[in-house]
């Protein structure tokens, strides 16, 4: 019988997993508390102690606790620290899903940043909408800015074929390639 594991690519260990040329530096976050909320999110935000609005594609996120927009009625609660709160359905007409080992976050730092997004998408990053969900590298993806940097989170089963993606968009950067 054909082995097609051998198709897929090995994901790294993404403890140690690291990407770093001149300009740029990647590497996976490991050990957030990320939740899928949905329904009534000024109901959630109320409930839940998660503070200031929910930022889109491209936006600034801050802090060890916040929230990213992903649709009217969606967004992504992530926390470095536990969230406290039950998952389930609420009578406040929203639900909370636990997600966290469902989605693999990457983070990408350095001055050639911009060169990288273009690479990744066609939207420009100086314009932030309000759903952080888009196109990037192909696959969907959760986009915003954390800090200096900017955190993509995908599905982890998306992970390994998106740090090959990036591996190579890294080295053309470094070369000087505009391909």
């Amino acid at each position: 019988m054909r082995d097609l594991a051998e198709k897929w690519s090995v994901a790294p260990d993404w403890r140690n997993a690291t990407i770093e040329v001149p300009g740029l530096k990647i590497g996976a976050v490991t050990g957030l508390h990320q939740r899928l909320v949905s329904g009534d999110l000024a109901a959630w935000a109320g409930a839940s102690g998660f503070d200031g609005p929910a930022v889109g594609a491209f936006g600034l996120a801050e802090g060890i606790r916040y929230s990213v927009r992903l649709a009217r009625d969606r967004l992504l609660a992530v926390s470095t620290t536990p969230v406290g709160m039950a998952t389930g359905w609420f009578s406040q007409e929203f639900a909370v899903t636990e997600i966290s080992a469902g989605l693999q976050v990457f983070e990408v730092d350095g001055p050639v940043l911009d060169a990288f997004v273009a690479r990744g998408t066609t939207l420009d990053p100086r314009q932030p909408s309000a759903s952080a969900t888009l196109s990037f590298a192909g696959i969907s993806a959760i986009v915003y800015r954390h800090q200096s940097g900017l955190r993509i989170h995908v599905d982890r089963g998306l992970a390994a074929y998106l740090w090959t993606w990036m591996e190579t968009a890294a080295a053309n950067i470094a070369a000087g390639s505009r391909n």
